[in-house]
């Protein structure tokens, strides 16, 4: 990803819309032909947030990447001249990419505000490195455990440490309940 060292100040972040499953295929084709189009100056970076995501299925611990907000690409462009009006050629670009459904906002898209970027970097960068669980659990909830030593014995969670990715389950073991340190992928609800 080749962002510039200087950004000018005009340039505004914008949402797009993309077809479902497509996300990845618009940023990709943006990034990799911005330059032949020759519009590396009306087109600096393309955001397509993600995190990594855990889960157990017949015993197996699998992990994918799932997208922040699907069906949507973030893009920082110039897309308005100092006159107010539109600048074609980045407008026309970005809207014929396969993929695309639109600019969030329609003809006269609305730019996102700094604050809204700001959390869409900070929800980047605290899912980046960590494997987040497919199932949020809560304190007090049953569940099964599915992998290790404890398996088929049901529990209740006591403690949940989402940094760690750890629960401390307490489990029946001949009649008394004994606290275990699970990782979130090793159980799974009563319900499912």
């Amino acid at each position: 990803m080749s962002v510039p060292t200087t950004i000018p100040a005009d340039a505004q972040w914008f949402a797009l819309h993309t077809l479902s499953g497509q996300e990845n295929k618009v940023k990709v084709y943006i990034e990799r032909f911005k330059a032949a189009e020759e519009l590396d100056d009306q087109i600096f970076e393309v955001l397509l947030p993600t995190e990594v995501v855990s889960e157990v299925k017949a015993g197996k611990k699998s992990t994918k990447v799932r997208k922040l907000y699907p069906g949507y690409v973030f893009i920082q462009m110039r897309l308005f001249g100092e006159d107010g009006k539109l600048i074609n050629r980045p407008w026309y670009f970005v809207k014929e990419v396969a993929g695309v459904i639109g600019f969030v906002g329609g003809e006269r898209p609305a730019a996102l505000r700094q604050s809204e970027i700001d959390e869409i970097r900070s929800r980047i960068e605290a899912a980046n490195g960590k494997e987040v669980p497919k199932v949020q659990y809560t304190v007090g909830e049953e569940v099964k455990i599915n992998d290790g030593p404890f398996t088929n014995l049901t529990g209740r969670i006591d403690e949940i440490d989402p940094d760690r990715g750890k629960l401390r389950v307490s489990v029946s073991i001949f009649g008394r309940f004994t606290p275990v340190e699970l990782e979130y992928w090793q159980v799974m609800r009563m319900t499912e």
